[in-house]
């Protein structure tokens, strides 16, 4: 069952987090990626082919989803049309 409206309700809005428990979440929230970031070029470091393998692959990946998508969207009625008139 639906509560009903009271119009002398306290309707003062009192946050729950004090701006200084967003300001230590957002400093943990740095250090973390910090910390991850620190932790991906030590692996970069150790493992330069696999590194280098993956960037080629996700360039030729991207290059791949552009070429499709740069096709599709190309008008082809008028190329039908240029070989109709030969």
């Amino acid at each position: 069952m639906a509560k009903e409206y009271d119009a002398n309700a306290d309707l003062t809005y009192t946050p729950s987090q004090q701006p200084g428990s967003v300001r230590k979440a957002a400093q943990s929230a740095t250090e973390t990626v910090k910390r991850e970031t620190r932790a991906v070029v030590n692996v970069a470091a150790k493992h330069p082919h696999t590194v280098t393998s993956l960037g080629v692959l996700l360039g030729a990946l991207a290059f791949t989803i552009g070429y499709v998508m740069g096709r599709s969207s190309v008008d082809t009625r008028r190329s039908h049309r240029w070989l109709a008139e030969r």
